[in-house]
């Protein structure tokens, strides 16, 4: 952990590389990690650094933490959580099963999905793995 009297190097290219991220990088929390450190790159104060950051100083000693342990591209790292649809584990029953026997509307799809998995989701969810997966829903032909 960087303690308040840890210095820090930074190159040119470094500081060239943080500028460019803190604006361009698509990850707003990413931004801020690099604006942190080119705040720091020009010797701020550490608790002046987290107020215009918006951060608590604990949070930008853990940023200088990642920027040590590996640099710029440490600082790019970024684990968001994201839950994974119970569905998944049937994605490719349920593609080969709706290539075969294509629904013709979502409430059907949605009532083959319960049937075949035993798993309910709302019309809403279903829309959206069908649109994930690429499976189309059939028009009804009148």
């Amino acid at each position: 952990m960087v303690n308040m009297t840890t210095r820090i190097q930074f190159t040119p290219e470094i500081i060239d590389a943080l500028n460019y991220e803190r604006y361009h990088h698509p990850v707003p929390l990413v931004q801020r990690r690099m604006w942190a450190l080119w705040l720091k790159s020009n010797n701020l104060p550490h608790g002046l650094i987290a107020k215009l950051v918006g951060v608590t100083e604990n949070t930008i000693r853990e940023y200088f933490d990642l920027f040590i342990e590996g640099g710029v591209e440490k600082l790019k790292e970024v684990d968001f959580y994201q839950p994974e649809s119970a569905l998944v584990e049937h994605t490719t029953s349920l593609e080969v099963y709706f290539r075969d026997h294509p629904p013709a509307t979502i409430k059907e799809a949605q009532s083959k999905i319960e049937t075949l998995t035993g798993i309910q989701r709302s019309e809403t969810q279903v829309a959206e793995f069908l649109k994930k997966n690429s499976i189309s829903v059939a028009a009804k032909s009148e």
